[in-house]
């Protein structure tokens, strides 16, 4: 088990750079992951619905999880804010292919939760999500 120590921020270099907040806080062996949406690298919400919202917000997720040495086995919990639930219950199926695609088939712990808006206005989804990192693959990013 990792050794206590103060939490360090997880920044991809891979996502927009933040200002205000870390994409990711790791404490020993558990990161934090900071809430996504479907920004892609120019800072712009991705087009194309639910599902491709889905795809983007969850890449950003995999992202700052992989940048600490994780991998999708490794989060234990997921929560999903969506502005239309219903959307995303109709296009599930193919949010569930996404996922496999992405993650494989283990799901962690999850929540889907409605909400009347996001950051963004355009933004039809944001993902948070904790996950535990084994030592052997915890990458602890150097801190500035």
């Amino acid at each position: 088990m990792a050794t206590n120590s103060a939490p360090v921020p997880v920044n991809p270099a891979s996502l927009p750079k933040p200002s205000g907040f870390s994409h990711g806080t790791l404490s020993g062996n558990t990161l934090y992951l900071g809430g996504q949406t479907a920004l892609d690298k120019n800072m712009k919400i991705v087009t194309g619905g639910i599902v491709e919202q889905f795809r983007q917000a969850f890449g950003n997720v995999l992202a700052t999880l992989t940048e600490a040495g994780g991998i999708p086995q490794d989060l234990v919990s997921i929560t999903i804010y969506l502005t239309d639930i219903p959307d995303y219950q109709a296009h599930g199926k193919e949010i569930g292919a996404v996922w496999r695609e992405l993650a494989g088939p283990v799901y962690p712990a999850m929540a889907g939760i409605g909400t009347t808006g996001l950051w963004q206005p355009e933004a039809l989804i944001e993902i948070v999500g904790v996950a535990v990192i084994p030592d052997e693959r915890l990458v602890r990013p150097a801190t500035a």
